[in-house]
């Protein structure tokens, strides 16, 4: 195999690396915001009845919870192939979310829905400062 080639399948698997991150964070953070921020809220301004809302919000909330950890898994997974220390901000927002993830699903079982409403919140905003930082193959400046 020649040097070219060599640095050549380098590249690509690093850009495919890229790409998997930001297809990743995108879904995640993207569907756990527009359903909570505009798909429900709008589904109120059209006028369906709370109750109505409240059981689709039931069926839609755990399955994109369980998008958001299994999508937060591999991200996690991506950085600890990189080496990624534990002081890192993106690591310890994947582990965040994964633990809210977890006890989404835990506290289901209680009869308080605002436990699971408010892990699925703090999925929401740490996905937020989580978009916001730099992608893993980015240096810092």
């Amino acid at each position: 195999m020649t040097e070219r080639a060599a640095s050549s399948g380098g590249s690509a698997r690093q850009g495919a690396g890229r790409i998997a991150w930001q297809l990743l964070l995108t879904l995640w953070v993207g569907a756990v915001w527009s359903l909570h921020f505009i798909l429900l809220p709008g589904l109120e301004q059209m006028g369906l009845a709370p109750l109505l809302i409240e059981e689709a919000a039931s069926v839609l909330r755990p399955s994109v919870m369980l998008i958001t950890v299994a999508a937060a898994s591999v991200q996690l997974f991506q950085l600890a192939v990189r080496r990624v220390g534990w002081s890192d901000l993106r690591v310890q927002m994947l582990i965040l979310v994964l633990m809210a993830g977890g006890a989404f699903f835990a506290l289901r079982l209680q009869d308080n829905p605002l436990y699971g409403i408010f892990c699925y919140l703090v999925v929401a905003f740490a996905g937020l400062v989580l978009a916001v930082q730099p992608r893993p193959d980015e240096e810092r400046d």
